[in-house]
């Protein structure tokens, strides 16, 4: 399936976001399962209510920028979830001083997972302060930096 370029597509979608109060965070092309999915976010979170909304104003836009060509596809709108993770500076300003989760691609003082409050960062590094020392790591040594989630 010949698809337009994903920066196109969000390009298009930037009003219907706009009309509906939402983020689009991330979008992409799944060509086996022949969809797109967006997924949104906003200041109040993402509910049904606001994925349907934002489903039904991109819809109209995507029928008029025709992004397969003609072919059929499907449009998924999601959240990205509780556990999304913590990648640009604003994703980092909105966690700050909550409690995250963050995992390294090698480990640092034999761990590669640690827990703690995020008390600041920078566009190279983050702190958290993790049984009561203050550690601070490369964004680009964490393999995943998300909220903690306490069952």
């Amino acid at each position: 399936m010949k698809v337009k370029p994903i920066a196109e597509v969000l390009e298009a979608l930037a009003p219907a976001a706009e009309e509906t109060g939402a983020e689009i965070v991330d979008a992409a092309w799944n060509m086996r399962e022949r969809s797109l999915t967006i997924w949104i976010d906003a200041e109040d979170g993402v509910d049904m209510d606001l994925c349907e909304r934002f489903h039904h104003a991109a819809d109209a836009i995507l029928d008029e920028l025709d992004p397969t060509f003609g072919a059929a596809y499907t449009l998924n709108c999601s959240s990205l979830g509780l556990d999304r993770p913590i990648k640009s500076d604003r994703d980092f300003a909105r966690r700050l001083h909550d409690k995250v989760e963050v995992r390294l691609y090698a480990p640092v003082d034999g761990r590669k997972e640690f827990v703690g409050e995020l008390v600041c960062f920078d566009e190279k590094t983050f702190t958290i302060i993790s049984g009561g020392c203050e550690r601070t790591f490369e964004r680009e040594k964490a393999a995943k930096v998300s909220l903690y989630i306490e069952i």
